[in-house]
């Protein structure tokens, strides 16, 4: 005899719940190779739509197969020019990421050396002396050196600060010591360091902050880790000590 105080069987998941399961799992799974696959496909396609229209029509793929086996683009039938339909057309994806980079590689070799350096010189004088353009120019200069110069150091570790106010943490990353007037104005008598609060999940807005360096704690995580950390949201929590196994 039973009561209704009698603890109850657990419900066997059904058909149903079963192919649920099993279709989330394989989302999870298939979702991040997909979206890598397809942003990559994406970009090189994007590249080549803007690369191709500028290479010369004799480096054009399919006027170069064509020319190798002596196939012309156009025939005579019946007394009139047309095209010949046997025209190979050739549409490789990502030969305008190649011809990119070589291009590229290429500038970069020239500006380097003293010519190069000479050409760019007169330019920018010549971009400098034109109003609109010269404030253009020099904001994506500018841009452009803070992201790509080889110079610039990435962020050296990430921290814990408290943050907005006592007794609240935040994670952050020191980019470098503070100098200069921010240093002397901040009337700090140890070192001074300058920290980047990311915000979540978008890591590349925040807060730059300058802490005394006692009142900065480094953590052993690596700045990756501290950057999945803060675009999850703190559901994807690494283990400094061992990253091959979850956290304690």
């Amino acid at each position: 005899m039973t009561t209704p105080f009698d603890p109850k069987e657990p419900r066997q998941p059904g058909l149903f719940s079963g192919l649920r399961a099993s279709f989330l799992t394989g989302l999870v799974v298939i979702a991040p190779v997909g979206l890598t696959i397809w942003l990559i496909w994406t970009v090189i396609g994007w590249v080549d739509g803007f690369v191709w229209p500028l290479v010369p029509t004799v480096w054009q793929p399919d006027l170069i197969v064509n020319y190798w086996l002596n196939n012309p683009r156009f025939i005579e039938r019946n007394g009139a020019v047309v095209p010949n339909p046997d025209w190979i057309h050739v549409n490789v994806r990502g030969v305008g990421v190649i011809v990119f980079l070589l291009f590229t590689i290429f500038v970069g070799w020239i500006a380097k050396g003293y010519i190069g350096n000479s050409l760019i010189r007169y330019a920018e004088s010549l971009v400098g002396r034109t109003p609109v353009v010269r404030s253009i120019y020099s904001g994506i200069k500018q841009i452009s050196e803070t992201i790509f110069a080889q110079s610039e150091r990435s962020f050296e570790n990430a921290c814990l600060i408290e943050y907005p106010r006592k007794g609240i943490w935040a994670i952050g990353f020191i980019s470098t010591t503070a100098k200069g007037e921010v240093s002397e104005r901040a009337g700090n008598t140890g070192a001074l360091l300058s920290i980047f609060v990311p915000t979540t999940p978008n890591p590349t807005s925040g807060f730059l902050l300058f802490l005394p360096a006692e009142d900065v704690i480094e953590l052993d995580m690596s700045v990756e880790d501290a950057a999945k950390l803060v675009i999850s949201a703190g559901l994807v929590y690494p283990n400094g000590k061992d990253p091959t196994k979850p956290p304690k």
